[in-house]
């Protein structure tokens, strides 16, 4: 069963995925708003350029679930809640999964569901919050035939770096990606490695299970381009971006650019001719 709701997330004629995520609102920080607060003209703007996926909330699905028609983006539903991405972390961290995830997901004609898997320097309960929540999604998961993502994340330290900023070891990154997998994922969304010509090794330790890439923080088009291309020919079977699409200045040309890449296999230079100067 759950075949069908992945042949309603993957393009047919590149077999890859691109997930647009909208759903940073959910995680209490200011600074995720930026290019989201009217979250109706958002969420339209993106399904104008008509990526596989739209990444949401149960309180913003509405937004993409009312739109009529048959054409529009296939709904991805965040699950969990956590406040671990501030630069002034709280006393207190944790990772919280919504109530009856599965059932709700069904209601809103979900084709897949997304659960974190953090790795925070010393902070092992949060992980431990974070492989609670995965033991109590899958079998519902598995039983009404609903694709459970799992999103693998490595922070670095916040001292160090000083808010939600992602650790692109490698060495840091694989056994993560393994452990998701172990759990039971049916696809993992995990972060680029710092040297991107090794990210086959990821795709590799996931074995049969679709990778698609998380974008990150906003970075220059000319990056991110660059960057995607180099995923693909890695053999990452899709992306996950956010930032680097809602808070740029042409949110659907930089979505044209990016399918572009993912499922015509246009170069970074081609790609670009998508987005507007």
């Amino acid at each position: 069963m759950k075949s069908y709701r992945l042949n309603r997330l993957f393009n047919a004629k590149s077999a890859r995925c691109f997930d647009v995520a909208i759903d940073h609102g959910f995680f209490n920080e200011r600074g995720f708003l930026q290019g989201i607060e009217d979250m109706g003209q958002a969420v339209k703007t993106v399904v104008s350029a008509a990526p596989d996926a739209i990444q949401l909330t149960i309180g913003q699905a509405h937004h993409l679930q009312s739109i009529p028609g048959r054409e529009k983006p296939s709904l991805v539903l965040r699950t969990d809640v956590a406040n671990v991405y501030g630069s002034q972390l709280p006393r207190t961290l944790f990772s919280r999964m919504i109530d009856s995830p599965v059932e709700q997901a069904l209601r809103l004609d979900a084709t897949c569901v997304v659960v974190n898997l953090f790795r925070i320097p010393g902070e092992p309960e949060v992980m431990d919050q974070c492989v609670q929540n995965i033991l109590r999604i899958k079998p519902d998961c598995d039983r009404h035939g609903m694709p459970l993502m799992i999103e693998p994340l490595v922070f670095q330290s916040n001292t160090k770096a000083g808010g939600y900023m992602v650790d692109g070891d490698l060495e840091k990154i694989l056994p993560l990606v393994r452990q998701a997998v172990e759990l039971g994922a049916d696809i993992i969304k995990a972060d680029p490695t710092d040297d991107v010509g090794v990210y086959g090794k990821v795709v590799q330790i996931a074995g049969t299970i679709p990778v698609l890439v998380r974008g990150g923080g906003r970075a220059p088009d000319a990056e991110i381009l660059a960057r995607t291309e180099q995923l693909i020919q890695q053999g990452a079977a899709g992306i996950v971006y956010g930032r680097n699409i809602i808070q740029h200045p042409d949110p659907a040309g930089m979505t044209r650019a990016l399918m572009a890449i993912v499922h015509d296999g246009a170069t970074a230079a081609q790609a670009a001719g998508f987005i507007k100067a």
